[in-house]
């Protein structure tokens, strides 16, 4: 009998279940909480950096934290829920998420803060690779199971939508610390209806869960994405290069140790396949190009236009609804039409709106940034639907977990790498204004740390200097957003034509047999 009869055999999931439906209800609410929590951090940034006065540095440590390790404990999640069971993995996961997302709204510092989002981190490696490889295993009509991936990609679209529009109303009437509460209702009813409803599956022959692949995996990505950071920040140092070489050689090493295991972390025979690796890197570097401008998108909002929190955040509802709408119908004009073209057409149609943002200033109105924000979701509804199906149709169902969290490992890498490079640009060129001589020098270094900083530190100052300093502040951040804008629209657009290549003759279909 072949591992993948075994698989059908033992976890009793061959056919179609007839709660299949309820059981991908209860696999969304994880991404849902996920979803929520990434989108409100960016909203309470400015309230966030009021209250705890983090440094330039911190917050963008804030804001990436949680993706670096996140992107580190991926793999090695995905792997110990094809051994352990992705259900257990899962509500263990949902659980430890709420705990955590209490901590952070009780920070009272910045490295409170800090370590709080890096435990979310460790705590939401767990649910997405489980969320998708319980999907897998759940749903094996190829029909049914891109109409399911377009309803786990719109949940997640659907809660970067909730999650400004949720958190501007609290943060209308609480403090910035609310924002993170509203995962507790989420995790609550996650973990209690999942316990009835969600069927266990794993890999029965997957063999024991390596250590040292865990290890290797965890320093070689911080390393690396830590090394990126450092260099757009501060430039090459000593410490820079160390953590670089560090993760490169640890990167280096999980490679060759995976090629040597009989029960490898992660089957790296996966990437030969050509739909596989594309889509993987489509993933990855459509992410880079949104992640940096989203991140500041909303300070732009808030901090230079003068919106109220809740008034940023339906702002912002074009581009998840955008998502929602493209991700249900992506996988049906995937088989009308072709994997490559829908992949490439919504690449495409982000870069060029990013490009439409190059030309924002403080004043732009509304219609034009609204245009934009959907057109951007129309698309990443189009790609990230599709490509997440083409991962999971590349590899058996024994392997569901290891490559639904190579795709989310590309995401969070690609978030990670974006905030730090793009929000690097975007920091880089903000600090190169001018504050009035008058100003004293704490005064101006306290502004120069970012436009949370202006904006506060201008409350000390005489009202006409205070109107200088923050016009010169806002300026400076709305030329690196444009900057930062513009190299995303490069990014999506290269990618746009590497996907149209990589994906030629790929299909949606019920898997590969191995």
């Amino acid at each position: 009998m072949s591992s993948t009869e075994q698989l059908k055999v033992q976890t009793g999931v061959e056919g179609r279940s007839p709660g299949r439906w309820l059981a991908l209800s209860v696999l969304v609410l994880a991404v849902l909480l996920v979803a929520v929590d990434a989108t409100v951090l960016g909203l309470a940034t400015p309230s966030l950096s009021e209250d705890l006065g983090p440094s330039g540095t911190q917050l963008l440590w804030i804001g990436d934290i949680y993706s670096f390790v996140i992107a580190g404990l991926l793999v090695s999640m995905g792997s110990l829920g094809d051994r352990i069971g992705r259900k257990k993995l899962l509500l263990v996961g949902a659980s430890a998420f709420g705990a955590v997302s209490v901590l952070s709204a009780y920070a009272t510092s910045p490295e409170m803060m800090i370590v709080a989002r890096a435990l979310l981190g460790v705590a939401g490696a767990t649910l997405m690779p489980s969320t998708l490889a319980l999907i897998r295993n759940i749903f094996h009509d190829p029909k049914e199971r891109s109409l399911a991936i377009g309803i786990w990609g719109a949940t997640a679209s659907a809660g970067a939508a909730v999650g400004p529009v949720v958190g501007g109303a609290l943060l209308q009437h609480f403090w910035w610390g609310s924002v993170f509460l509203i995962n507790l209702p989420v995790m609550i009813v996650l973990v209690l209806v999942g316990i009835k409803l969600l069927p266990e599956s794993k890999n029965p022959v997957a063999g024991p869960w390596d250590l040292v692949s865990v290890g290797l995996s965890l320093i070689g990505v911080i390393g690396v994405v830590y090394a990126v950071k450092e260099v757009a920040t501060h430039g090459a140092t000593r410490g820079v290069w160390a953590a670089a070489v560090i993760g490169a050689g640890c990167l280096y090493a999980f490679v060759r140790r995976q090629f040597t295991l009989p029960s490898p972390l992660l089957d790296m025979r996966l990437f030969k396949h050509r739909g596989f690796s594309g889509a993987v890197l489509a993933d990855l570097l459509t992410v880079f190009g949104l992640s940096g401008l989203v991140f500041f998108l909303s300070q732009f909002l808030q901090l230079v236009q003068g919106r109220d929190p809740l008034e940023a955040g339906l702002a912002e509802l074009p581009a998840a609804l955008g998502a929602v709408v493209t991700g249900l119908a992506a996988g049906r004009y995937a088989r009308r039409h072709s994997v490559r073209s829908v992949v490439a057409g919504g690449l495409a149609a982000i870069g060029l709106a990013l490009a439409v943002l190059t030309v924002i200033h403080k004043e732009t109105g509304y219609p034009l940034l609204g245009a934009a924000l959907l057109v951007v979701g129309l698309g990443a509804g189009f790609s990230f639907t599709v490509t997440a199906d083409v991962i999971l149709s590349s590899v058996p169902k024994e392997q569901a977990g290891s490559a639904s969290a190579v795709s989310e490992t590309a995401y969070e890498l690609g978030a990670a790498l974006g905030i730090a490079l793009l929000g690097s640009i975007v920091t880089g060129v903000y600090q190169g204004f001018t504050a009035p001589d008058s100003v004293a020098a704490p005064v101006a270094d306290a502004a120069h740390e970012s436009l949370g900083g202006a904006v506060d530190a201008a409350g000390s100052l005489d009202p006409h200097t205070a109107e200088v300093m923050v016009g010169a502040a806002q300026e400076a951040f709305v030329d690196g957003l444009r900057l930062a804008s513009g190299v995303g629209a490069a990014v999506l657009l290269a990618t746009a034509a590497a996907a149209w290549f990589l994906l030629r003759g790929q299909k949606l279909q019920g898997g590969i047999e191995h």
